[in-house]
């Protein structure tokens, strides 16, 4: 069976390194029901090849991902989504809610976005992932 790649953008833009990209990537297709338990993702190779980033950065974003639960290896398989589970504890989650809400809220302001539209179309966004969740 050959493994689906995954659909990831890397911004060379962005901030955040590539390996830090691919981390949130997978998190989020994979808290969005994008990415569902059991499926298998591609190897470090398949992945670098794909983005054609050195395999490296890969692995790397892996082993944070397999560390913190939301990936598993299965020996002589490969790597697969894992099956949910308290992934972080409940002061890691306020921590990195804490951080997320603070560079949104700060690009927010860069934006000269006022506070009635962002709200709005924040929870547009809440809402329209959060059926796929759901389903």
């Amino acid at each position: 069976m050959r493994v689906q790649p995954l659909l990831i953008q890397i911004a060379t833009g962005d901030s955040r390194s590539i390996s830090k990209q691919i981390v949130d990537s997978i998190r989020m297709k994979i808290a969005t029901g994008e990415l569902m338990p059991g499926r298998q993702i591609p190897s470090v190779r398949g992945l670098a090849q794909q983005l054609r980033i050195n395999p490296n950065t890969v692995a790397k974003a892996y082993s944070e991902l397999t560390g913190e639960g939301w990936l598993e290896s299965r020996q002589g398989l490969g790597l697969f989504v894992a099956v949910p589970r308290q992934r972080l504890s409940d002061e890691e989650r306020e921590r990195r809610l804490e951080e997320a809400m603070s560079r949104f809220i700060n690009d927010v302001i860069a934006l000269g976005y006022a506070l009635p539209e962002a709200s709005d179309r924040l929870e547009a966004e809440i809402e329209a992932l959060m059926p796929r969740k759901r389903a």
